[in-house]
């Protein structure tokens, strides 16, 4: 099912008991944060608060805060199914003979005509420009202030349209916007992400850069502007493949910008590279404020949306919110792109509670001495993995997702003299442990079995294994014995 809007997303949501309205007034102002976290938390449905005083727009909340609403979004069961999509179209073999020479080639050839199909489609007319202020005033909007402390209400999640000036390409990206006055807000490019690259080009021109916050797209698109689409690739196109079918794009009314045709609302604007304006505190990801700093200054000089917008918002902080099931969806459904580079690989793990760029636990079919510190370095160069502040290597036989057995091998097969990698380099903007922001010390652990040819002098023990015979026999007994299936809380068959 392809969804071309966030309004038929709802409709299909509430049709399937996934979407709650509340109609009692509920603030901008910490309230809406604080019923969104505990709706979350308890495995609830997506929120639509139709009540918020100091604005006419109903606020959307929790659109994407759980696994099986991830998946209808991208047309599909499960991640897992979005998953096995990517890994079919990156999936390249070495032909095998003149037949698997024509057999892959015909694959590559229809691979390659299925993008091109998905390429956007432009159109002159859209929804989103169906009303256009006379002023802007961004009051207007229902604007969430989500924590005490946060310097001001922030727009949480826009789908930011930035270009590169010298290659004409745009890219899209999920960039939290201060709100500073009724036509300015703060512009949180952090250093690393493509549109704060984009923004040094611009400023390297003296030029002013054209931007568009998208605010309520389809939940493709989103989810295609917070994924980490390897650069070359449009994020149109990788919306267009995520839903199967093409965005449709229509050109800005007062900037060279295309922005998607069926969005709530759009904030079209500039970014002047000379000019800089404080942004934070604000409640992060991290659990922390993230500290003031300065941040370039979005002019937003134009506003436009459909008839009866809605407003999609999102709530950051401490796991679980809604990035946190976010960023477990990205793992899972961009596991195929990382074995591109490292086939060894056999899965992966990037806890919630290690946030996502500060832990990462990854088993691989070890093959040759130092192996696991051979994958350690590509991880640490491989897009936003070069955050990862620990990583940790396992056999390919340990389940990753089973943190108990993780820190079992850990503790028992990984020795801090010679299986600890510490290395140096870039971190996440908003880690707080590091004492020089941007740049911090990673440790990499091979907590793999250890094998002579890995210069390792005593003979490794053999581990405790069950005798097959005793298994079956065992589950027999169990089967037969009612108290024992009491004690083990298991029915009887």
């Amino acid at each position: 099912m392809t969804f071309h809007s966030l309004g038929e997303f709802l409709s299909a949501l509430e049709s399937r008991g996934d979407l709650v309205r509340v109609r009692t007034p509920v603030s901008r102002d910490l309230q809406i944060t604080e019923v969104s976290q505990r709706v979350l938390r308890a495995d609830g449905p997506a929120l639509l608060f139709e009540n918020v005083p100091g604005s006419t727009m109903p606020v959307v909340t929790n659109l994407l805060g759980s696994p099986r609403r991830i998946a209808l979004a991208l047309g599909a069961e499960t991640v897992d199914e979005v998953a096995e999509r990517v890994e079919r179209l990156v999936h390249l073999r070495p032909p095998a003979g003149v037949l698997g020479a024509v057999r892959d080639l015909s694959g590559t050839i229809e691979t390659l005509s299925t993008l091109r199909s998905l390429a956007p489609k432009r159109v002159r007319s859209a929804p989103c420009q169906e009303v256009e202020e006379s002023s802007v005033d961004l009051d207007r909007l229902p604007i969430l202030k989500c924590w005490p402390k946060d310097g001001g209400r922030t727009v949480t999640f826009p789908v930011v349209i930035t270009k590169d000036p010298e290659t004409g390409e745009s890219h899209t990206g999920i960039y939290r916007l201060q709100q500073y006055g009724p036509d300015t807000l703060g512009m949180h490019f952090q250093v690393h992400r493509v549109g704060a690259s984009n923004y040094r080009k611009w400023a390297a021109r003296g030029e002013k850069m054209p931007i568009a916050a998208v605010i309520g797209a389809d939940p493709a698109t989103v989810f295609s502007g917070l994924s980490p689409v390897p650069e070359g690739i449009s994020n149109f196109v990788f919306a267009g493949f995520l839903r199967s079918e093409p965005v449709e794009l229509v050109p800005a009314r007062s900037i060279d910008l295309e922005v998607p045709a069926n969005a709530e609302i759009v904030l079209e604007g500039y970014v002047d590279p000379t000019e800089r304006a404080v942004e934070g505190p604000f409640g992060d990801h991290t659990g922390y404020y993230s500290a003031p700093e300065p941040f370039p200054v979005f002019h937003v000089t134009r506003v436009t949306h459909r008839k009866s917008p809605v407003y999609l918002t999102t709530v950051t902080g401490k796991p679980p919110t809604e990035d946190a099931v976010l960023g477990k969806a990205v793992e899972r459904i961009f596991r195929p792109v990382v074995r591109m580079v490292l086939p060894e690989l056999v899965d992966m793990n990037l806890p919630m509670e290690g946030l996502f760029i500060n832990v990462g636990i990854v088993s691989i079919r070890k093959a040759y001495p130092d192996h696991p510190r051979k994958v350690m370095h590509a991880l640490w160069g491989l897009g936003q993995m070069m955050f990862l502040r620990y990583l940790i290597v396992v056999d390919a036989d340990v389940d990753v997702h089973d943190l108990s057995e993780v820190l079992y091998r850990v503790g028992l097969q990984a020795d801090p003299g010679r299986d600890f990698e510490l290395s140096q380099g870039p971190v996440d903007q908003l880690s707080i442990s590091n004492p020089v922001p941007n740049l911090g010390a990673k440790v990499g652990i091979d907590a793999t079995r250890k094998r002579p040819e890995d210069g390792f002098p005593r003979p490794w023990p053999e581990e405790i294994r069950s005798d097959s015979a005793a298994v079956t026999a065992a589950e027999q007994v169990l089967r037969n014995d009612p108290v024992l299936l009491r004690l083990l809380g298991r029915p009887k068959p």
